[in-house]
């Protein structure tokens, strides 16, 4: 099923995001993993796309894995990095003669070992025009990425807001934000997105902290901020795992809980591949139904 009609029919809307593993034993906890949240009934789950297509053929796998036998909702990321547009169309007949209706078209990050992006010859350079190719030539529901704090690459909020517009006018039918931890950046997104003509589902991108420095790391090369007292907080634990995890857990349940109430269309949970602590949120927002207060949806 399609995920922007997945959106349309069911409110919230609760998803999960994997990474391919590399090796096989990694593979085999990831499925096993999955097997698990199967139980929870995702609306959809996603699996990402490694620097430079380096998992292409994992997440291809792993994705038809999730669909054709699961029975889960799944959405793969594609990017336009180390690809033509030859080569790029091969891997969205793949996707598409696999099953699968739905697609999370990103630029992507440099391949490893490069710092700057730099196009392929005879690829792609944005986005935009990678949202364009798929949908000129494929029925898929495409999500698009965008970001509350501003893109670390964009000359300014403004111009990252112009530029996720470009992306709702190319063909994407729903954007998923980068991770925060301060949930009125995405309300203030939101209402700018508004006034700007955004007008498809903005779902909140969620990672509860269950590694401190770990997820620090990935704050600083995306450019996402930690509250000032939560961090402080996080670091106080930073020697005792349990102790950030159970936090992390708390935190982000509350975060969770605030941004249904207030009229989020759902959450997106970043799992690094850790379902436990997403499961247990989930279970706490099913028992406590804070939706159910929202005056209305962002």
């Amino acid at each position: 099923m399609r995920i922007d009609q997945i959106l349309e029919d069911t409110r919230p809307c609760f998803s999960f995001e994997f990474f391919p593993p590399k090796t096989e034993d990694g593979e085999k906890n990831l499925r096993a993993a999955l097997e698990e949240l199967r139980k929870d009934k995702p609306a959809f789950v996603s699996v990402t796309y490694g620097a430079g297509g380096s998992t292409r053929d994992r997440t291809i796998s792993i994705v038809k894995w999730i669909k054709q036998e699961l029975g889960i909702e799944a959405m793969a990321h594609f990017t336009c990095v180390g690809a033509t547009v030859d080569e790029l169309r091969a891997t969205l007949d793949e996707i598409r003669d696999s099953g699968i209706e739905n697609v999370l078209a990103l630029r992507g990050d440099p391949p490893q070992g490069q710092d700057e992006w730099v196009k392929t010859e005879g690829g792609l350079e944005y986005s935009t025009e990678l949202i364009d190719l798929i949908g000129s030539g494929y029925d898929f529901a495409i999500g698009a990425a965008c970001f509350p704090e501003v893109h670390i690459h964009a000359e300014s909020a403004e111009s990252d807001l112009c530029f996720a517009k470009k992306k709702q006018d190319a063909g994407a039918s729903f954007l998923i934000t980068q991770l925060f931890f301060d949930n009125e950046l995405y309300f203030d997104f939101c209402e700018r997105a508004r006034e700007a003509g955004i007008t498809v589902p903005i779902i909140p991108g969620i990672m509860p902290v269950t590694n401190f420095a770990q997820v620090k790391r990935m704050t600083e090369m995306c450019g996402a901020s930690f509250p000032e007292q939560y961090e402080a907080e996080l670091a106080a634990r930073k020697d005792d795992p349990d102790a950030v995890a159970d936090l992390g857990v708390a935190y982000a349940t509350l975060q969770c809980a605030d941004l249904l109430s207030r009229g989020a269309p759902g959450i997106h949970f970043y799992t690094l591949n850790r379902s436990p602590a997403t499961r247990a949120i989930l279970a706490a927002l099913r028992a406590a139904r804070p939706w159910d207060r929202a005056p209305s949806l962002v």
